[in-house]
């Protein structure tokens, strides 16, 4: 396995590479979930790459960005032990040199939910996916369902700016009470890893009741689970159309039930598609 941290280097290197050629973005910080994807990239493809850069320009003033899990080691022993050929690992300064004033806004599919809650996280998403894309150039990019919304961002930045990946969307992998794998569950405590539960708890009533009440009924009951637990703030409760993130009255089309749940300090997001 190779580890490669310019961009000219790596272009240089994937002119040797067989195709198809696989890439995974990440963060770093891999979990299960992350090595779901490597995976099946590994299985899909000639060539599996793993990207890792922790992007700042995601993060917003306040947030996670200094304190944001990194382990490299730990990270690049992993991908070396599933058969990964080359680790693309580029520093701030690589991807963002001075200078750099060019970004990408995605339009409406980006203003809701997470959109509207971090101001600015999906133009730093949409800049450093298309950055990627475009120095990696993979026949197909893998990323999780648990990010939604993200999901639908990037597939409309790949289409409307023709960058030419197959974007493959993956199932969340869970803990086995439900809660979904993610890097800042290490943020948690016990009691906080605990009450963090209740956020799939939610959702499975969700799915339970969808039949036999309006879209409205289901956010109120989802709501009314979430503030029953001490330590859980809600951020939002959403059912909306699973394409537009319009929110919905009726379930007359499959909907994304998706929320944001603050316990203790840590933000989680989750959600379930219900056709």
């Amino acid at each position: 396995m190779k580890t490669i941290e310019k961009i000219d280097a790596f272009r240089a290197e994937s002119a040797l590479l067989a195709r198809p050629l696989g890439l995974v973005p990440t963060m770093g910080a891999l979990h299960e979930g992350h090595m779901s994807l490597v995976h099946r990239a590994r299985d899909e493809n000639a060539t599996a790459v793993v990207s890792i850069f922790v992007n700042p320009a995601q993060f917003g003033p306040g947030e996670d960005f200094a304190a944001y899990p990194r382990d490299m080691d730990a990270d690049l022993a992993r991908l070396d032990e599933a058969g990964v050929d080359v680790v693309f690992a580029p520093s701030a300064d690589e991807m963002y040199p001075d200078g750099f004033d060019t970004y990408v806004d995605v339009g409406r599919i980006a203003e809701r939910l997470e959109g509207a809650a971090r101001p600015g996280h999906f133009r730093g998403v949409a800049t450093v996916v298309c950055k990627l894309l475009s120095i990696v150039r993979p026949d197909r990019a893998y990323f999780g369902d648990k990010d939604a919304q993200q999901g639908l961002v990037i597939r409309r930045l790949n289409a409307d700016l023709d960058l030419g990946a197959e974007i493959v969307m993956c199932p969340t992998v869970r803990e086995p009470d439900g809660l979904a794998l993610s890097s800042r569950n290490a943020y948690l405590d016990a009691e906080e890893r605990g009450a963090a539960a209740v956020l799939y708890r939610a959702l499975t009533i969700a799915r339970s009741i969808m039949g036999r009440g309006s879209a409205e009924a289901v956010r109120s009951a989802i709501f009314d689970i979430l503030s029953a637990e001490p330590l859980a703030s809600v951020d939002y409760v959403s059912v909306a159309d699973a394409e537009t993130l319009e929110e919905l009255d009726a379930f007359d089309r499959p909907a994304l039930v998706s929320l944001a749940v603050r316990i203790g300090s840590t933000r989680l997001i989750d959600n379930i598609v219900i056709e």
